[in-house]
């Protein structure tokens, strides 16, 4: 009976212990070896991951993904961890994140099935709804009003196969122009140069905010569809995911979660100290309470 009890010991402290006392894999690995963490940032998702004043990226995702850091650094026992950062774009962000450039992706990413089949992704910490900013001088109050007009959006992202597939609007003749980036996509808005961005609601309450003219947009009420936005890591690296989907949710799972959304959604942020009023709906609140990493 006693060497049944200290075999099942032994067994209980293995399945215990932390990932730096197993053989390391992956992204892990590479960390160890190289004393090197990179993470790949957005320059004008606000406010997920955005540059301030000081050209710093900051926002929710970065948060979330500096608890994520300081795991890994307690983990390995790398206190002294060095932390990279490496800005990204809708187009090149899988690429980058494939060929090793960046090891984690923070931002306003959507964890879709076909993505899936090239990516990771770790525990949802946002849905929104896909639809489309106007000027309120536009006349356009329904997305299937576009017929005929110019639209902007991002290049690299899901909003355009979307709003050829939705039922109202698969019919309509649209042209395309794509921004590099958010930011630019809005600029061809506010200049008049395409009738609506195509974007993620979130994402549009974003530029708005910061726009010269904050009144004089709208956000169409249609959704195209209901997404969910995760943190991206290398596809078949169970030893990162594991980290990820254990820190995720201890943040979800303490309420912390709550402080960080109000941080960035329901109160004033830099750099202009705007407040987005972005309230937790229900997708949200559920997606916190139970944690998953399902994708759409």
């Amino acid at each position: 009976m006693k060497l049944v009890f200290l075999f099942s010991a032994i067994a209980a402290s293995l399945l215990v212990s932390p990932v730096g006392a197993q053989d390391l894999t992956g992204t892990l690995k590479k960390i160890k070896e190289t004393g090197q963490i990179t993470i790949g940032h957005r320059e004008s998702s606000i406010p997920f991951s955005y540059l301030d004043d000081k050209q710093q990226p900051i926002g929710y995702a970065m948060d979330l993904c500096m608890k994520v850091v300081d795991a890994v650094k307690a983990d390995l026992k790398m206190p002294g961890l060095k932390i990279a950062l490496q800005p990204v774009t809708s187009s090149n962000r899988i690429p980058l994140l494939q060929n090793g450039t960046i090891d984690l992706e923070c931002g306003s990413t959507t964890n879709s099935v076909a993505r899936q089949q090239q990516v990771a992704f770790g525990p949802t910490y946002f849905v929104i709804n896909v639809t489309a900013a106007v000027k309120k001088t536009s006349g356009v109050n329904s997305l299937a009003e576009l017929n005929g007009k110019n639209i902007s959006t991002t290049s690299g992202t899901t909003a355009v196969p979307l709003l050829k597939a939705y039922e109202k609007t698969k019919s309509i003749d649209v042209k395309e122009i794509y921004g590099k980036d958010h930011a630019e996509s809005f600029l061809l808005l506010a200049d008049d140069r395409v009738t609506a961005f195509v974007m993620d609601d979130i994402l549009l309450a974003g530029q708005i905010a910061n726009s010269k003219a904050p009144d004089g947009y709208r956000i169409l009420s249609e959704s195209l569809r209901q997404e969910p936005y995760s943190m991206m890591l290398r596809k078949d690296d169970p030893q990162f995911k594991a980290l990820i989907d254990k820190t995720v949710t201890a943040v979800m799972k303490s309420g912390e979660i709550d402080r960080l959304y109000a941080k960035w959604f329901t109160s004033a942020v830099p750099p202009k100290g705007i407040n987005l009023n972005f309230q937790q709906t229900q997708p949200i609140k559920d997606a916190f309470r139970n944690p998953n990493d399902k994708g759409v």
